[in-house]
């Protein structure tokens, strides 16, 4: 495999892309690429297979998702591109990046292949054809099996956080779609790890691959990590005053089973912070709305498995702690690198109790190459979580794109029916069968009930609060 460095200053102009591409990127605020889309981009443009090794926001999907979009020929609705995602929130997120991207080349349909919502709707996306697939392993391969999804015309594959699927034991599902598709397509795998099974699985489905990086797993100039070392009674107050003792911020707090992710979560609530729990066993709409309460500061942190440690977009998160070290070095690396992402700062805090997690904790020194700095904890009536309470609540409309709703609907119909200030209301996110919206926390109950006695385009919709 060959080796790729390239000028990480270079705009993305440079590149011989469409120019309606250069819309998106300008959309989307981009100016000069990144390390990983410098060095990533020209390879891929040429029609090769690629290596990406790059850490959590290093710009990756705009690295693969101008190359695929550069290959498609938008005049035939046959699956050109295959991508596949460990988890169903990445591909999500990755689906959406896709679509800003896409927005100036007309008539491109991207569709997104997961578990946890009902098959049929995708199903009938399949039939009326689309350009893009973005999928989870397990929902896209049953698909394929049931004759809905032909990968014999694709031109591209993208495994994307291919470790992680791994991890995920999705090795069998990965390999049982790629027996679907042409062997002379172009397969772009992106991984942050480079573990002995990443290299057979390079190995078996590559082409002579080009190998890019874009650095350190996490960017030590913008993350601050530090040791708090507690006895094991005393884990719940030392997590306590790590918040107790910080700015609010969203934040991010890791723990090793779904069990002790909802204590947590319901723990600190009881201490007056807005917190929310997010592991596999809720159903998918409730995960999505953690994430949306989170990013519109209708909750101030997500309690987390190690499910929110990859491929989630959270932008603009502060503050990570890890309320155990994982027995993993590596899990590690990926839940602190969630904050610090790109040139943002960010702070990661790491409880250790006991022996067993000392050497947890020498192995996270040894595989990150530093010594990360040390305190004690002991009682120090820090003050209560208070400020960790949300400024706003999430107000819900069960009406969406297919609905024909715009942002600007629901925000005239809240000011100029229910008579809210502009500044009361804040993000509104639509989706195609629902609206979140971040109503400040006062006006909230004011809100619905002036919603559900008004109509939005001449329409009346469910409304209610999330709780």
């Amino acid at each position: 495999m060959g080796d790729n460095k390239a000028d990480t200053t270079a705009p993305f102009n440079t590149l011989p892309l469409r120019p309606e591409l250069l819309v998106g990127v300008d959309r989307l605020g981009f100016r000069a690429m990144t390390d990983i889309q410098a060095q990533a981009l020209p390879v891929a443009v040429d029609g090769r297979d690629l290596v990406g090794h790059a850490r959590t926001g290093s710009g990756k999907t705009a690295a693969f998702g101008l190359a695929l979009l550069q290959r498609l020929d938008v005049a035939s609705r046959h699956p050109q591109v295959l991508v596949l995602s460990p988890t169903r929130e990445l591909a999500q997120q990755l689906t959406s990046t896709l679509r800003s991207l896409a927005v100036g080349l007309e008539g491109t349909r991207i569709i997104t292949l997961t578990g946890g919502s009902p098959s049929r709707p995708q199903r009938d996306a399949l039939e009326a054809g689309a350009h893009v697939i973005v999928g989870t392993p397990g929902r896209t391969l049953q698909h394929v099996e049931l004759g809905r999804l032909d990968l014999t015309q694709l031109r591209m594959v993208v495994l994307d956080e291919a470790d992680r699927m791994l991890d995920m034991g999705f090795e069998d599902q990965v390999n049982g779609i790629l027996g679907y598709a042409p062997d002379d397509r172009q397969t772009l795998l992106f991984s942050a790890t480079w573990p002995a099974v990443m290299a057979q699985l390079s190995a078996r489905i590559q082409r002579n691959p080009v190998v890019v990086g874009a650095g350190a797993l996490v960017d030590e100039l913008v993350l601050r990590q530090s040791v708090v070392l507690c006895d094991r009674v005393d884990r719940d107050r030392a997590l306590h005053d790590v918040l107790a003792s910080r700015e609010p911020v969203p934040a991010l707090v890791f723990c090793e089973t779904k069990r002790e992710c909802q204590d947590v979560a319901e723990m600190l609530a009881a201490w007056g912070a807005d917190a929310l729990p997010l592991h596999g066993d809720l159903e998918q709409r409730d995960r999505d709305e953690v994430l949306v309460q989170l990013r519109n500061e209708s909750a101030r942190i997500i309690v987390g498995t190690n499910v929110a440690a990859r491929g989630l977009d959270l932008d603009g998160l502060g503050l990570v702690v890890c309320y155990e070290l994982s027995p993993d070095p590596e899990v590690h690396v990926h839940r602190v690198g969630r904050t610090a992402r790109g040139s943002s700062s960010g702070e990661a805090v790491s409880l250790v109790c006991g022996p067993r997690e000392q050497r947890r904790l020498e192995d996270v020194e040894a595989r990150m190459d530093t010594r990360i700095p040390r305190s004690t904890w002991s009682p120090g009536g820090q003050a209560e979580l208070s400020a960790w309470t949300a400024p706003n609540r999430t107000l819900v409309v069960l009406g969406g794109r297919k609905d024909k709703l715009r942002p600007g609907d629901i925000l005239g119909a809240l000011t100029r029916d229910v008579g809210l200030q502009g500044t009361d209301v804040g993000k509104i996110v639509l989706t195609d069968r629902r609206a979140w919206v971040a109503i400040r926390a006062q006006v909230a109950e004011q809100a619905v009930k002036g919603l559900q006695r008004s109509r939005i385009k001449k329409k009346k919709f469910r409304v209610h609060l999330v709780s």
